[in-house]
């Protein structure tokens, strides 16, 4: 969960998935469906999807216990080099490094690196100055009374440091522990570093949609599998051209449907990636037949009472449309 997402938008979704599945038993176990409508709202949907195989994955290779080595934490669905060394270290002490975005702004700065990060020879010597890091620190000698975490606490300290003193703007300089050693700091160059490049030009793209009801239920269809947000419910919607209308002739030529009595309901503008997305959705009025003679036609969806779609997993901008839709329902 904490992949792409700030702690403090995890927490509750936390607190409500444990109830629901307090262990990899009960994850692996779980209905697609339950595991996308405890996830509903987080974004990044294949992270839930990598979740529940990562879980399935471990009662039938592990017995059911999260693998301790690096290898193995690595080879579950969704855990990349940076998530299985915070694993390893922070939960095991092991002495593997990470390297995330607050980090790789820690360690450009300190060092003074103006390559771009992402390029692939400076973002392997990011890693090894990270490596280096925490197995200094695991091999520091220790007396037998001393048992602090120190390959936790190093990564943790880094990923800290980066979160709350080194800030992409208007770092803390003067609060920071190693600052008479950044070489950034002293050449005044905290504002250049990193060096990211340019960034990419957001893009618009504009949705319509549109709320049918029929003897009080509404027409929603479930997104396919290999596409963004694959298997989550939404209103039936279709992309448009910047001047387009949402017409009758629209809902006919791009997504089959015979409509009528088109009106406004709500604008909802959000981004994915690069996309600055506006869904408009519309009210209409089925005409009680379909646009086309299509087999394809009469299967676009499922009719469902409003309060079965609160059962569903929605993405989040068209969970926003089923707000509007609250008992009594609407009528067309």
């Amino acid at each position: 969960m904490l992949q792409q997402t700030q702690v403090k938008t995890v927490v509750p979704y936390w607190n409500r998935w444990i109830s629901a599945l307090p262990s990899v038993e009960s994850l692996a176990e779980a209905a697609p469906e339950t595991v996308l409508k405890l996830w509903e709202g987080l974004g990044y949907y294949s992270r839930a999807r990598n979740l529940h195989r990562a879980a399935q994955l471990i009662l039938a290779q592990h017995h059911g216990q999260f693998p301790r080595d690096f290898d193995s934490v690595l080879a579950l669905p969704g855990v990349g080099r940076y998530t299985a060394g915070a694993i390893c270290s922070i939960a095991y002490d092991q002495p593997t490094p990470i390297l995330d975005g607050n980090v790789i702004r820690v360690l450009t700065r300190l060092f003074g690196i103006g390559a771009n990060p992402k390029e692939k020879l400076t973002n392997e010597r990011l890693w090894s100055f990270a490596r280096e890091f925490v197995e200094t620190a695991h091999a520091l000698p220790t007396s037998r009374a001393d048992n602090t975490p120190r390959c936790s606490h190093l990564n943790q300290s880094l990923m800290e440091l980066g979160a709350l003193i080194c800030t992409p703007q208007n770092p803390r300089c003067m609060e920071c522990p190693v600052r008479r050693h950044c070489v950034a700091h002293r050449e005044d160059r905290t504002a250049e570093l990193p060096n990211l490049g340019p960034r990419t030009k957001a893009t618009a793209r504009r949705f319509i949609a549109f709320i049918i009801e029929r003897n009080g239920r509404f027409l929603v269809r479930q997104r396919p599998a290999g596409v963004v947000n694959a298997h989550l419910w939404e209103f039936p919607n279709a992309e448009a051209k910047q001047a387009a209308t949402p017409t009758a002739q629209f809902a006919r030529e791009k997504l089959s449907l015979a409509l009528a009595d088109i009106t406004p309901l709500i604008t909802i503008r959000h981004s994915i990636t690069r996309y600055r997305i506006t869904l408009e959705a519309h009210r209409a009025r089925w005409t009680g037949r379909w646009a086309t003679k299509s087999s394809t036609a009469k299967t676009i969806g499922r009719w469902f009472i409003v309060e079965d779609l609160h059962k569903l997993a929605f993405t989040s901008a068209h969970r926003k449309i089923l707000g509007k839709l609250q008992p009594p329902a609407l009528t067309c």
